[in-house]
């Protein structure tokens, strides 16, 4: 069995007969389609959409970070930029 990344849930059928009743519903959160009982595809706000690149965005900074914190290093003197 597939887990649902989702609380709610919707039919692909269902989602064509009612696309904008189910988007106004859903608000924020994240809604899983369902094509024969298995997770298809998921329906996310633009904002929920947004949050998450800018979360992928700190965690590819955060790996920079890590890779990059045992060098090489320059020195540079600030009167000298």
């Amino acid at each position: 069995m597939q887990t649902i990344y989702a609380d709610k849930t919707v039919s692909v059928t269902e989602l064509k007969r009612n696309f904008s009743a189910i988007l106004n519903e859903a608000g924020n959160d994240p809604v899983a389609v369902l094509n024969h009982n298995k997770p298809e595809a998921y329906l996310l706000s633009a904002e929920h959409y947004a949050r998450l690149l800018e979360r992928l965005e700190d965690l590819e900074d955060a790996r920079l970070v890590r890779e990059r914190s045992g060098g090489p290093f320059v020195e540079v003197d600030i009167d000298e930029l």
